[in-house]
């Protein structure tokens, strides 16, 4: 079971074709992105486009996503997070809230998550008991996953990897696995992980291309170079 169905960008919408993310070619396509499946990826080089629609849907189904003010940029696209006006949702039960996740700005939600268990020590007990800040990158993110996905939701999470190793990203693959199968969460997922993107039955998105279109794992271009290094590693290093 998925909570939102489909997404689909308007580009009648849109404010501008000549500025980022408007200009990109695989926006520019109005066929609807479908989510059949309890886990779904995003895939592509950066500068293609996922996070920015990541992000766009995050803030389209009305998902807070935690930042850092960016105020003191010297320039600033103002059309950079205006995506998310050009989208349509379809759901399945009405829209569903969640969370958003990078590894970016997770830090400084785990400082203010500590500022607020001044006031309420149970808070941490919705995130394994523990202060976020005493453990290891890799544990406290995955002691934010374990706890904070047992909720029902719709669960966007971009470039997740970043800080995990393959053995903590190999968790993260059966805590995927586990909660699709239980069916009350659905992940929507920015990665560039060949790990990650072998989740069972998952469906993944292509952003490398004139389109957005649906691949399977073994088509990615993380899959194909991972396993062309792993097996001839002496023609890259050559």
């Amino acid at each position: 079971m998925t909570h939102l169905k489909s997404i689909r960008l308007e580009p009648g919408r849109y404010p501008t074709r000549e500025a980022y993310p408007f200009h990109l070619p695989v926006f520019q396509k109005s066929d609807p992105l479908l989510f059949d499946t309890p886990v779904t990826f995003f895939a592509g080089e950066n500068g293609s486009g996922k996070s920015t629609l990541l992000e766009a849907v995050s803030r389209h189904c009305g998902i807070y996503i935690w930042g850092e003010n960016d105020g003191r940029r010297i320039y600033r696209n103002k059309y950079e997070k205006d995506l998310f006006r050009c989208l349509s949702a379809e759901w399945r039960d009405g829209r569903t809230p969640g969370a958003f996740f990078s590894s970016q700005i997770f830090h400084r939600f785990s400082e203010i998550l500590e500022e607020w268990a001044v006031d309420d020590p149970g808070i941490l007990d919705y995130f394994g008991g523990r202060s976020l800040l005493t453990q290891s990158h890799g544990q406290s993110l995955m002691a934010y996953f374990r706890n904070r996905f047992r909720i029902p939701g719709l669960y966007l999470m971009d470039e997740p990897e970043t800080a995990l190793s393959p053995t903590t990203q190999i968790e993260l693959l059966r805590l995927l696995i586990l909660l699709g199968k239980q069916g009350h969460a659905q992940f929507i997922i920015a990665s560039h992980s060949p790990v990650l993107l072998a989740c069972p039955d998952a469906t993944i998105y292509s952003f490398d291309g004139p389109e957005i279109r649906m691949v399977p794992y073994e088509e990615t271009d993380y899959y194909r170079v991972y396993r062309a290094f792993m097996t001839e590693r002496e023609r890259f290093l050559g």
